[in-house]
């Protein structure tokens, strides 16, 4: 019998923290880009206000990403029973249908949300809804490693979305920012070397469980390698509607602990203590992006 209460279990399906890295990513996006000139955004029903806007861009996410992880918890349900019990569903906090009705209602909230803001952000969200499904049912019982790509794909979509829903299309802008989602791959990485041992008792073929803990560490390392080289990419002034200065300092203090870590990793990380270490280096340090899209959004803000 579950000690748990089905209202904990719904908290716990949906991930709540995870709004902010998706929904919170593409508003903070959107900020960034508009730099403070909040006028009405056009779309697919008339000019809204850039508030009503926003709050559409990120419950669209949002909901997206909650969708996701619950269908996901449907689909590992007997996998969790065995190396997640507590998970909502193995804990009787809730029905494996419990969960598939609130992803449907999910997804369907979604993609509601993004069409009313303007026809790309809809085809975003729906492709979301669509690899989400995919990755669940498919891809990562199949391929540990695909699956980290997949996920990295997905993240990236946050900055695609946050310039779509305020300009309606997609340009250099977002797609450099794109690159930094190359950080969740690596990430998702080094977290499959942390539960290798639970994967293999459900046959989760994992990188680690391919190459061992040291070679997934440096592929992680890897991925860490090019987002750090990367992020700084928006402010280049070669690129048309570049990101001003102001979002350098803190995004190139962030590429330096990347930088570092990855090179640790490819060094010195033999041990599970030591990869553990620059896994939460860099899982840390990803405060760093929030604030310094925030920064360039109020130095927009006040300079033009």
């Amino acid at each position: 019998m579950s000690t748990t209460s089905p209202a904990k279990g719904l908290i716990a399906l949906l991930r709540l923290p995870y709004w902010l890295m998706t929904g919170g990513l593409a508003v903070l996006t959107a900020l960034a880009i508009l730099k403070g000139n909040f006028a009405e955004v056009p779309t697919m029903f008339g000019n809204l206000s850039f508030v009503l806007v926003a709050l559409l861009t990120f419950f669209s996410m949002a909901f997206i990403a909650s969708a996701g992880f619950a269908i996901n918890d449907y689909f590992d349900r007997m996998s969790d029973a065995i190396i997640k019990p507590k998970r909502p569903i193995p804990s009787g906090a809730l029905t494996y249908k419990h969960a598939v009705a609130v992803s449907a209602v999910l997804f369907a909230l979604g993609l509601i949300f993004s069409f009313f803001i303007n026809w790309l952000s809809f085809v975003i969200i729906a492709a979301d809804s669509v690899l989400l499904l995919i990755y669940s049912y498919l891809v990562k019982r199949k391929s540990g490693f695909a699956a980290n790509l997949l996920m990295g794909v997905l993240t990236g979509t946050a900055f695609l979305f946050g310039q779509a829903t305020v300009t309606g299309t997609i340009t250099l802008i977002s797609l450099t920012l794109y690159p930094i989602a190359f950080g969740t791959i690596g990430g998702n990485v080094l977290r499959d070397i942390f539960s290798a041992e639970g994967d293999a008792k459900v046959g989760y073929p994992t990188l680690p469980q391919k190459i061992g803990s040291l070679g997934a560490a440096r592929v992680g390392g890897f991925f860490f390698l090019l987002t750090g080289i990367l992020a700084p990419l928006p402010a280049l002034p070669f690129f048309e509607g570049h990101f001003t200065v102001y979002y350098l300092p803190l995004i190139l203090v962030w590429s330096a602990l990347l930088i570092y870590a990855s090179v640790r990793l490819f060094t010195s990380a033999s041990t599970l203590e030591e990869i553990r270490k620059y896994e939460r280096m860099v899982t840390m340090s990803m405060m760093l992006l929030p604030l310094a899209l925030i920064v360039e959004a109020l130095a927009g803000w006040l300079l033009f």
